[in-house]
């Protein structure tokens, strides 16, 4: 059966998801859920995702949320398909840890934030926080320091070779400029990557919303 992905066409977990699918070219079928109108909070959706979020998937019966496990999930299992986005060998495979830990706690938090205030408060006719916005700013901003560093040296944050670490970044990262912010562009090597790995085709083909594959 073709895997089935639930979410809303523009969410930044259910772009993500749909992201490494086209990287690994494995078909799906697209199933909405407009959040909007509280889709997700149904006794139905919840019997699957009881934290009433998007997105999850239901691969012939397997039904996995949280975007990170999926992507870990698509991208082991066909892992001779595709572009190869998790390591194989051991040493490798910790480097691309250390990189996806680093997006989970020192580029997530902060771009995640401030796309909230500047972006998704505005959707909502809600008034943005300029402190909360400034204060998740100013620590990315400090953050992507040591990004600008590691990728001096390499071309992707966990080596030379593209990993799931590096594709978790650009669903809220290509938020930040409509946020109000170029602290990414202001990084020249943070720039070269950033470009890099959001001009691939697999997020052009969802950047304006995820559409079934098959």
């Amino acid at each position: 059966m073709v895997l089935k992905l639930y979410g809303f066409h523009l969410s930044t977990c259910t772009r993500t998801v749909a992201t490494v699918l086209h990287e690994k070219g494995v078909p799906f079928q697209f199933i909405p859920v407009d959040i909007t109108k509280g889709e997700q909070k149904a006794p139905e959706y919840l019997a699957k995702h009881p934290f009433g979020q998007v997105p999850y998937i239901d691969d012939d019966g397997y039904i996995l949320y949280e975007s990170r496990a999926i992507a870990r999930y698509i991208a082991t299992k066909y892992a001779d398909q595709g572009t190869p986005l998790l390591p194989k060998d051991p040493k490798a495979y910790g480097l691309y840890e250390q990189a996806a830990s680093v997006e989970a706690f020192n580029f997530h938090p902060y771009a995640s934030k401030a796309v909230a205030e500047n972006v998704f408060k505005k959707l909502r006719g809600l008034t943005p926080d300029p402190a909360v916005y400034e204060a998740a700013i100013s620590t990315l901003d400090k953050n992507l320091d040591a990004y600008n560093t590691i990728l001096g040296k390499q071309k992707y944050l966990a080596g030379n070779e593209i990993t799931l670490a590096d594709i978790f970044h650009v669903a809220y990262g290509s938020l930040v400029p409509a946020a109000g912010s170029n602290v990414i562009e202001s990084k020249p090597n943070v720039d070269r990557w950033f470009k890099e790995v959001s001009g691939r085709a697999s997020w052009q083909a969802v950047k304006d919303g995820v559409k079934s594959t098959a």
